[in-house]
């Protein structure tokens, strides 16, 4: 009979660890698909940061919201290979046509707003999970973009009248200004499909 209990109790523990494993292999898969996003993130963030940025500096904000409007994407293009997609999305935006969030995006978003209302620094949120779309595993990214300082002059709440007039002749149904430093402006989102 102790037997027969210890080969009970050892199959059922078994079989518990067997249910475990497949959460820990996908634990596993989660931190190292976020390893790779974040280091292709981090090429894409510094290409367009230091884009928009050289931008300003040399020709002012007028060349910065075409920089946005017709390179923005093109530097997304080239860092989406070998299977990941690369793009930037918000919640208030400037060009819904290209940068409209999926449900999954503003479920994150949203959340992300909640934790900086809440006190968190939100240089510091990254959502990374793996879900289902379409009966397919795929891998979801997200970080949060802060409002700093290069990103009032056309994200602000004074813009300038010739700033003004180059966003609204680009983007007449823009939703994207009135930031304060700080606040979430948006986020870098990345996936790729697993299988």
């Amino acid at each position: 009979m102790k037997h027969a209990m210890r080969a009970a109790l050892g199959g059922i523990l078994a079989l518990a660890l067997a249910a475990h494993m497949p959460a820990r292999a996908e634990e596993a898969d989660v931190a190292a698909l976020s390893q790779q996003a974040q280091k292709i993130l981090k090429g894409f963030a510094m290409t367009l940061k230091g884009t928009l940025v050289q931008a300003l500096k040399s020709e002012g904000p007028v060349e910065a919201i075409n920089v946005c409007s017709h390179k923005a994407g093109k530097i997304a293009r080239n860092f989406s290979f070998n299977g990941w997609t690369v793009g930037r999305t918000a919640l208030k935006l400037r060009n819904p046509m290209q940068n409209s969030p999926d449900e999954w995006e503003k479920a994150v978003l949203h959340a992300f707003e909640k934790q900086i209302a809440e006190g968190a620094d939100p240089k510091t949120l990254v959502k990374a999970e793996i879900v289902e779309e379409g009966g397919k595993k795929v891998f979801r990214f997200m970080k949060a973009i802060p409002v700093g300082k290069p990103c009032l002059t056309c994200h602000g709440e004074n813009l300038k009248p010739e700033v003004k007039e180059a966003i609204d002749a680009l983007y007449p149904d823009d939703k994207a200004t009135g930031f304060k430093l700080g606040q979430l402006r948006g986020a870098f989102t990345l996936k790729k499909p697993l299988n």
